[in-house]
């Protein structure tokens, strides 16, 4: 579900893993014809970030 916002809405992505700063920034990038396909991709890579550091972080809690 996340990665289809990301596609379509790009700054929401970033208030819904918890960046609302970047979220803010997306949007301003968004505004821009130009600067959609920069924030798509960016979303993208931000979600793909989000969810290794989940994994990262079940492993690592598991371990203790």
């Amino acid at each position: 579900m996340r990665l289809l916002i990301a596609l379509l809405l790009p700054w929401l992505t970033f208030f819904t893993i918890g960046r609302p700063f970047a979220g803010i920034l997306c949007l301003l990038l968004q505004i821009t014809i130009i600067g959609w396909l920069p924030a798509t991709i960016w979303a993208v890579y931000a979600l793909g970030q989000y969810k290794t550091d989940k994994k990262i972080a079940k492993a690592l809690s598991a371990k203790a």
